[in-house]
């Protein structure tokens, strides 16, 4: 009997190979599907010195989840692949959170990414921010929105303009009576430029900036707003200088041509927009050299209204809208999640994988930082199956299967010898 039940142990254990290389085979085009193998390791029974008794075998179940599967192209953006370590977190519509290498993503009837299996994608919106993500917990951020940037605005917040102030001695020099600052109608300047920056509605509102000498070296710094400005523009204008009543003093070095004074780090007025929000003026760009005045590429955030004409996805899984002024707004930031033994995540349908014991706890990041791989747009992860080796371990198995079954033939020949010697 004890070589019936070895020869069943056996087959038993390579009809588990089978069943393990048929999902394979199964799951070849699968994508981000991870392969599973049968592992088999000794069953010993106790034996005496005078006897044998057959033990069997076990299996054990593996699945390849850490090994990587190769890329395949597509012409979707928002198909997507992980090329090192990480999993995406979906979401399944009704709060429970997974993770999954299947990246073929699509918007859905709402604008929502969604996979072939049917879950969401889960990012953090970083529309006001960079947005800080929850490291030890899969419930963090939010399915992601396409649709939800149908109409943008966004007020500026940031502005610089670099610019050259002309430092040579033949500048003349105005008296305080007449600086901008005054806000005089017969105001004077040495330089001014305008620039556009964005209310709360995204309507566009000139700013002018003077630059005026004011003696060896010596500048100073004045923003008005154009609506306030006289009839015909220019001064005076009915408020007074956004950056405060006296303007902003500037001091060059004599030998360096760069600013002296206010300090690095305090180089930057705060201009009150109204109707928007308040604006962070940088003008650490400014330098004086012995040249024609030259201003040099504005640099201001904030766009007007606009709908949305592409969607672009980085590969640190920022989810960027291009807007059909030509600006792009980063909207999304996808983080990724990770355990410590991946092989041992439990596997449920629809490429699903979820932390247990043996696994380790997710840890959450963002694509390129802490050890997490970066994203692909527009490419698949495919299977990690290799048809070759399913279809050679498919006959070995088969084989296996039929030794033992000779084993389990011969016990019970030998078994059918033990009954007939009482006839």
């Amino acid at each position: 009997m004890s070589i019936m039940q070895t020869a069943v142990s056996g087959m038993k254990a390579q009809s588990n190979r089978l069943g393990t290389v048929g999902d394979n085979v199964a799951n070849a085009s699968t994508v981000g599907y991870k392969k599973t193998s049968t592992q088999f390791s000794a069953l010993v029974v106790p034996s005496g010195s005078s006897g044998y008794n057959p033990g069997g075998v076990e299996t054990h179940v593996r699945r390849a989840v850490s090994l990587e599967g190769g890329l395949t192209s597509t012409a979707s953006v928002t198909d997507l692949a992980i090329r090192g370590s990480g999993f995406f977190v979906v979401d399944d519509g009704t709060g429970g959170r997974f993770m999954t290498r299947a990246g073929s993503f699509v918007p859905d009837d709402e604008g929502y990414l969604v996979n072939a299996a049917g879950y969401y994608l889960t990012g953090y919106d970083i529309r006001n921010g960079n947005a800080g993500v929850v490291l030890n917990s899969l419930n963090g951020g939010e399915r992601i929105n396409l649709n939800s940037f149908n109409m943008q605005a966004a007020p500026t917040t940031t502005a610089a303009l670099p610019a050259n102030l002309d430092g040579r001695d033949t500048v003349p020099v105005v008296v305080p009576a007449n600086l901008p600052s005054a806000n005089a109608a017969a105001a004077q300047f040495t330089s001014k430029s305008s620039i556009v920056v964005y209310d709360n509605l995204g309507g566009e509102v000139k700013l002018d900036v003077y630059y005026t000498k004011t003696g060896t070296n010596a500048w100073e710094l004045s923003v008005f707003d154009s609506r306030q400005a006289a009839a015909g523009g220019g001064f005076p204008y009915t408020g007074g200088p956004l950056n405060g009543a006296g303007g902003t003093a500037i001091t060059f070095s004599a030998t360096t041509g760069a600013i002296a004074t206010p300090a690095a780090g305090a180089q930057t007025v705060n201009l009150a927009i109204t109707g928007g929000a308040t604006v962070a003026f940088n003008f650490s760009g400014l330098t004086q050299f012995k040249a024609e005045y030259t201003p040099g590429q504005p640099q201001v955030n904030g766009n007007a209204p606009s709908s949305v004409e592409s969607v672009s996805i980085g590969s640190d899984g920022v989810v960027s809208f291009g807007m059909k002024n030509g600006t792009s707004v980063a909207g999304y930031r996808i983080a990724l999640a990770d355990v410590p033994s991946p092989d041992n995540l439990t596997a449920l349908s629809g490429g699903l994988f979820q932390a247990n014991n043996d696994s380790g706890q997710p840890q959450v990041g963002f694509p390129g930082q802490g050890g997490f791989g970066v994203l692909r747009s527009s490419a698949l992860e495919a299977s990690n199956v290799d048809l070759a080796d399913e279809l050679a371990t498919m006959i070995e198995a088969q084989r296996n299967y039929q030794a033992n079954s000779k084993s389990f033939q011969t016990g019970a020949e030998i078994l059918e010898v033990l009954v007939n010697l009482k006839r």
